[in-house]
Parts: C-alpha cells; structure tokens; sequence
C-alpha cells in the first residue's frame, strides 16, 4: 500500500509568512488534527509512505492545481470562514508555492504508484461539519470512506467499509458526507485510491485509533488478497 497524509503539516513557508494572519491555533483547526499521532506510526508497515509538512491553510495539495476558490489550493478563508491573509498573495509567489511544496507532493505519489496495489489517502474531520464544507453543521460518522464511486471496485471500499466497522466498532459511512478528494480521484489513473477520513471525537485515543486502523488496513489486505 501507499499511504498519503496530506493535511497534518502546520508549517507555514518563508513565502508568505508576512501575509499569513492566522494563529497556530487556527492553522491547527484548519487542518487534520491528530491525524500524525494516528498515521504517521504506519509509515513502516506500507511499503510507500507521504506526507505534507506545510499547512493545509497555506498550500493544499488535496485540490486540484487550478482550484482558485475560498477553499482551493491557495486558500482565502479555512474551512471555519476565519481570512488567511492580510493581503492575497501576488501570482508569482502562489506560483511559488504551487511548484516548491504541491507538485513535489504529487510527483512522489505519482513515482510510487508502479509499486503498490492501492493508495489510501488519509485524513481526519471534524465531529461536526464546519461553515466551509459538504455537511456544515451535520453530525459526522466515526469513519468515512470514499472512492467518488469508481476509484477503486467497488468490493474493495465495501470489503474495507467492514474491516473498518469491525476494528472501530461502528459509525462507518461510504461515500457520505466525503465522496474522495482530488489526491484519491486525480492518481487513481495510476492506481487504485481510497480516501479514509476518521472523526477527531474522544471516543477513543489517536494511539489506539493508530492500531485499529492498522488492524483494519491489514485485515483488508489479508481478505482482498
């Protein structure tokens, strides 16, 4: 497997940190919280592992090149409405950003698509969805797993969807309230994607919801093979 984590960054470039008026503690909020304590212990258990150290606020490369909007690849607001800059960036240094932290990040996923099965693009979300986003307001399921109904078959994502509720016990959702981002849509040309989303809710610790995603990841792996 190939696994990507691509919003538990919180660095904010030399580029625009003049610009930047966000708090640590919005760039924290704005991006997946919990989401290094829980997937980063699996990088030596996959044989390919990525993951962004800049902020999601900042350059996210969860969306397409081309987004431009309130929440695209060079943000105006964070998912919680909360302005990023004090002035927007010129073009050159959004170009800047995009060619030094984006197009490495999907050029490694790209280079380690001929040696994996399948990728899972990892995240955390919210309990409850926040102003900027599909569901805002609405009660999350513990776990969400999307393929944007052709990613991968669709007997992998089901076959994962119970691995999931076994290890988690329950609250799994497919396809709803995500339906997989641009990392899972765009690279599956190259291979199969999922995209795994796990609520930041106390319902249990991010180390123990680092090992049961593990044992849902390996238990898939045992039955699909």
């Amino acid at each position: 497997m190939l696994i990507s984590v691509p919003h538990a960054g919180l660095g904010v470039p030399s580029h625009v940190s003049d610009l930047c008026r966000l708090t640590e503690d919005d760039i924290i909020k704005d991006g997946d919280e919990g989401a290094g304590e829980i997937y980063f212990p699996l990088q030596n258990e996959v044989t390919a592992f990525v993951h962004a150290e800049t902020a999601r606020a900042i350059v996210d490369v969860n969306r397409s090149e081309t987004d431009r909007g309130k929440d695209g690849v060079i943000k105006t607001h964070t998912c919680w409405d909360i302005p990023v800059y004090k002035r927007m960036p010129s073009e050159k240094t959004v170009a800047n950003l995009i060619n030094y932290f984006y197009h490495p990040y999907h050029e490694k996923l790209t280079a380690f698509a001929g040696n994996v099965i399948l990728g899972i693009d990892c995240h955390t979300m919210a309990p409850k969805g926040p102003p900027v986003g599909p569901d805002p307001g609405t009660r999350r399921p513990r776990v969400c797993l999307s393929n944007a109904n052709g990613t991968c078959p669709k007997k992998w994502i089901t076959l994962l969807a119970e691995c999931f509720q076994k290890t988690f016990e329950r609250g799994v959702s497919i396809n709803h309230p995500f339906k997989g981002g641009f990392i899972t849509r765009h690279h599956s040309r190259e291979v199969p994607w999922i995209q795994v989303e796990l609520s930041r809710s106390g319902f249990m610790s991010n180390t123990e919801k680092s090992t049961r995603v593990l044992d849902a990841l390996k238990s898939w792996y045992k039955k699909a093979g």
